[in-house]
């Protein structure tokens, strides 16, 4: 028994707190007993007045050497903290090896891989070993699944070979193969499906690793073995994604739906969007939900339902949509001039969409998202536990566009709001507001980031906003302290990330799990849905506290 450093306690936003740990071990330890003392249906001893995990927590994200804990709201996160901090006060920590005999009872998994990757020489120089001797060293010793993050069906593989820690690309790729194996750090992984990436690529593989007809949909749960088995490249053919198709139909349930709505025209194509999927970190499927959450619930309120309603999210407007019976409609976020059959329709206040008549949305003056809410909800088919499309994932209905037809569901409740002042969107300068940590320490000059101005990026998405500095200064991109790469460590909405290129990226709704970057920041909930609200372009200046 070895002594280990006390965990501490970061602050990670208005809602979260990181737990830092001295190993995997003990952060899933920390985890196990989090996961108690959160619930006092699993630990009686709690005062169940102090936090339940299904009231006041989304999820406990466990890192590589780290647990993220999110509560539901900023008001919930007093007590989630004093429970967060009782619990690392013990000195129920697991021992290092504890695990090792479980580990020798685990089931494993093989997986045949074609090692031809693209990176597979740079790997072999950075390691010092032959191509062949990486090959060698990758199959020779099984690797452990430590957790999941990144995206549906990804896994961190640890307990491999020390001879294969090799560092990230030092740039990212835009897209990596589905099914490509790949190296980062003291880790090795699978992409389940095509996706950004920048770990070392090995080779490819035909496992299915995210199955949505299985229980669980993972094939890589942690504490699995994996052993990796090397084959022919003549016997390996091209793979498409790695999964069973994670898409939601557009269509309705078991019972007939109360109307549809027919999109006749749809200049992008929109989004169905609810309140997310959150609590699903463990099989490594990140929130989702709507870019603008108060955008979204709002429209919600004006027609007295909940957040299980769906709406369509609509980016820069340019969208018509012919109703199928008679529905009460409205509109939030981003404000467009709106017409029914040539009729001028008010923003924020409800109104009636008649069978046959025809809704138009024209171009936002300000802002990039609006919101399409419709009494009773969409009705298309819920996946894990939501209506939600994660872009990341690809987990949810598919994208909506001219031609799809969606049910709506019966309602229940009753509109009881007329209109609801809404404060404009701000024009020019865009002023985002949050908080420091966990990891600002990692910053040369923190001050650079709240004294520059910035510009948003035309390669934002609803996985983040990516923030380029105004003025063409070297001086004004942010240089990292230490070794920009972290073990990897659970992600907020709203956490801003500094890769090396010194270029900062906020997270959005589709963000993924955990990342490897270090977080130096995190916006608060209101400044996200104005983050969210930010077209290409637009100048933002960041004040922090």
């Amino acid at each position: 028994m070895t002594d280990r450093v006390p965990p501490r306690a970061l602050r990670a936003g208005e809602r979260a707190v990181l737990v830092e740990c001295g190993s995997l071990s003990e952060a899933l330890a920390l985890q196990a007993r989090l996961t108690a003392a959160l619930d006092p249906a699993v630990d009686p001893a709690v005062d169940p007045t102090v936090a339940s995990s299904s009231a006041m927590v989304d999820d406990v994200v466990l890192g590589a050497r780290t647990v993220l804990v999110i509560a539901q709201s900023a008001r919930h996160l007093p007590r989630v903290r004093d429970a967060v901090v009782r619990a690392i006060s013990s000195d129920a920590y697991a021992d290092p090896e504890s695990g090792a005999a479980a580990t020798a009872d685990a089931e494993t998994i093989e997986i045949e891989v074609d090692y031809s990757g693209a990176d597979l020489d740079d790997v072999a120089r950075l390691t010092g070993l032959t191509v062949a001797g990486v090959v060698a060293a990758h199959t020779g010793t099984p690797w452990r699944v430590g957790f999941a993050g990144f995206a549906p069906g990804f896994a961190y593989l640890v307990g491999g070979d020390p001879r294969l820690r090799v560092p990230r690309r030092a740039s990212a790729r835009v897209s990596v193969p589905a099914g490509s194996v790949a190296l980062a750090d003291e880790f090795s992984g699978i992409y389940p499906r095509s996706s950004p990436g920048g770990w070392q690529l090995l080779g490819r593989t035909d496992a299915n690793l995210w199955d949505l007809t299985r229980d669980p949909p993972a094939l890589l749960a942690p504490g699995r073995l994996v052993r990796f088995v090397s084959r022919d490249v003549a016997d390996h053919a091209p793979t498409t994604d790695l999964a069973t198709p994670p898409s939601a139909r557009i269509a309705a349930s078991a019972r007939a739906p109360y109307a549809l709505l027919e999109v006749l025209t749809s200049a992008r194509p929109a989004l169905v969007q609810d309140g997310g999927r959150p609590g699903l970190a463990g099989l490594g499927v990140g929130p989702s939900g709507a870019a603008d959450q108060a955008a979204y619930r709002l429209g919600a309120r004006l027609l007295g339902q909940g957040p299980e309603c769906a709406a369509l999210e609509v980016v820069l407007g340019e969208l018509s949509i012919r109703a199928r019976g008679s529905v009460t409609v409205a509109l939030t976020g981003a404000e467009v001039a709106a017409d029914v059959d040539g009729h001028p329709q008010g923003h924020a206040a409800p109104f009636l969409l008649g069978d046959g008549q025809v809704l138009r949305l024209g171009r936002p003056a300000l802002g990039l998202r609006t919101y399409l809410s419709v009494r009773g909800g969409l009705a298309v088919d819920p996946v894990l536990g939501s209506r939600s499309r994660d872009t990341l994932s690809g987990i949810g209905p598919e994208p909506v566009v001219a031609g799809t037809v969606l049910p709506v569901d019966w309602a229940s409740g009753q509109p009881s709001v007329d209109v609801a002042p809404v404060a404009p969107l701000p024009r020019d300068l865009l002023r985002l507001r949050g908080t420091w940590g966990p990891r600002q320490d990692r910053l040369v000059d923190a001050a650079v980031l709240q004294s520059t101005t910035w510009r948003v990026s035309h390669d934002s998405d609803r996985v983040g906003i990516r923030l380029e500095p105004v003025e063409a200064d070297p001086t004004a991109l942010l240089e990292l302290a230490m070794e920009a790469e972290l073990p990897p460590e659970g992600l907020v909405r709203g956490a801003i990330q500094v890769p090396p290129s010194g270029r900062p990226v906020v997270f959005l709704s589709d963000h993924p799990v955990t990342g490897g970057y270090p977080v130096v920041a995190v916006l608060d909930e209101a400044s996200v849905d104005l983050a969210a609200q930010a077209v290409p372009g637009q100048q933002v200046r960041l004040v922090l506290s």
